[in-house]
């Protein structure tokens, strides 16, 4: 795979002018903010290394990732969920066919009787007998993720001095909040804005702290003033879903994406006067609408 610069599009949403990353569009199977996380592991060479164990839900993102990952690294994929719900078992769609037909395996632990969680079944008996394998942490949360965040914030200097932009805000919806912590990190001049998908602001101010104390390296966390449950359909959601793609022609996830434009277009209408140019970066992650579309249809009768 050529690692490539992705392009940035100027996009109107709602009478807002704005700018959008298209993570996306870095490659045909290996794209998103997985693909910036995952990188490290893709470019560096791992000696005896034959194996990637990674952990998370049947239909996630990083599923899809690892399994393209492990593919071009040739190593084989563990996955480990704590279960797989028979009506995805009996019939495979989104992330979860996708990683299959890459060869991966994907092991319930509930399964197994065991009664702790997936993360401590892989330390307490999964690890302790591999000797050529390389565990990531759910999502790619980890340090090595700095390494592909760094290159996405080098890209994103270069535009703005191109575009001789010198003040910018940089937005993007967060689960375990790494990309939007070390893209803060490593663009002190600019403002990174982001939302808790996952959990609230508390869980995701407690990823930051796990990841870098200094606090001048978290970036701003944006609320709706309304919890949401993440994985959960709301109506607005899939509005906002319809309304990107009608006024944009652009799809986005239905997961992350519409609780990130929601927080945004709140935040654009409180500061109007702000001309700040606003940058929002597509993470890709567009699989899984393939399991999500169906659902909002059946729930919504849409």
């Amino acid at each position: 795979m050529k690692y490539i610069n992705s392009k940035v599009e100027k996009i109107k949403f709602n009478d807002f002018e704005l700018f959008l990353k298209r993570d996306d569009l870095l490659d045909v199977d290996f794209s998103g903010n997985k693909a910036r996380k995952f990188y490290y592991y893709l470019v560096n060479d791992f000696p005896g290394v034959t194996k990637v164990i990674g952990h998370g839900s049947p239909q996630a993102n990083s599923l899809y990732s690892f399994s393209v990952l492990a593919k071009l690294k040739g190593w084989h994929l563990e996955f480990y969920v704590d279960h797989i719900p028979s009506f995805i078992k009996d019939n495979p769609v989104g992330n979860y066919k996708a990683a299959l037909d890459n060869g991966a395996k994907i092991i319930a632990v509930g399964e197994t009787g065991y009664t702790k969680s997936c993360v401590e079944y892989i330390h307490e008996k999964v690890m302790p007998k591999e000797t050529t394998a390389v565990f990531v942490p759910e999502g790619g949360r980890c340090a090595q993720a700095e390494f592909g965040v760094k290159i996405l914030a080098d890209e994103i200097k270069q535009w703005a001095q191109k575009e001789k932009k010198e003040k910018l805000k940089i937005m993007l919806p967060s689960g375990t909040g790494t990309t939007a912590l070390f893209l803060q990190k490593n663009l002190p001049d600019f403002e990174v804005l982001t939302c808790a998908c996952v959990g609230d602001d508390e869980y995701l101010k407690k990823q930051f702290f796990e990841l870098d104390e200094n606090e001048n390296n978290h970036p701003t966390i944006l609320n709706m003033g309304k919890k949401y449950h993440f994985g959960k359909l709301y109506k607005e959601f899939f509005v906002m879903y319809k309304n990107l793609l009608n006024q944009t022609n652009i799809e986005f996830d239905l997961l992350y994406d519409p609780l990130g434009w929601l927080c945004l277009q709140e935040y654009l209408q409180k500061n109007k006067l702000d001309k700040t140019p606003i940058l929002y970066i597509h993470q890709g992650g567009i699989l899984g609408n393939e399991t999500m579309l169906p659902r909002y249809e059946r729930k919504y009768n849409f």
